[in-house]
């Protein structure tokens, strides 16, 4: 359902974590229209953050919570950012049940991603709030 470019697994497997990360120029929006209103690729990151949340998620209810614009760049030198967290979706993992999605987005430069698979959110605050901070932009 997602490629990424790094995976770490916990070695006592209580948690996984996917970074994905994918640059703006590589892009490409495929869409004829003759008015000329194709979608322009810096304003895609929230229908991407939608679509990854309805991919990840199982049953359930699926929160999610938009950063302020200021919290976006204090916390994550992005122009955009957003976290959900949900039950997983079985195709989507099988070995977890609980799906964490941090989605970042910096204007010119990529969309990025942190997934972080894992089964009970008490046994690993201080790993979930490890991953949280892991990536950031320059």
């Amino acid at each position: 359902m997602l490629s990424y470019e790094y995976a770490l697994k916990h070695r006592s497997k209580i948690i996984e974590v996917w970074y994905a990360i994918r640059p703006i120029k590589m892009v490409a929006i495929e869409y004829e229209d003759p008015h000329g209103s194709a979608p322009e690729p810096n304003h895609l990151f929230p229908l991407m953050f939608q679509t990854l949340v309805s991919d990840f998620a199982g049953s359930g209810s699926s929160p999610s919570n938009e950063y302020s614009a200021s919290e976006a760049r204090t916390k994550f030198n992005a122009d955009w950012a957003a976290a959900a967290v949900m039950n997983v979706n079985p195709d989507f993992s099988n070995e977890y049940q609980q799906v964490f999605l941090l989605a970042l987005h910096k204007n010119n430069a990529s969309d990025a991603y942190v997934i972080v698979l894992f089964d009970d959110y008490a046994d690993l605050k201080a790993e979930l709030n490890a991953a949280l901070t892991s990536l950031k932009f320059n």
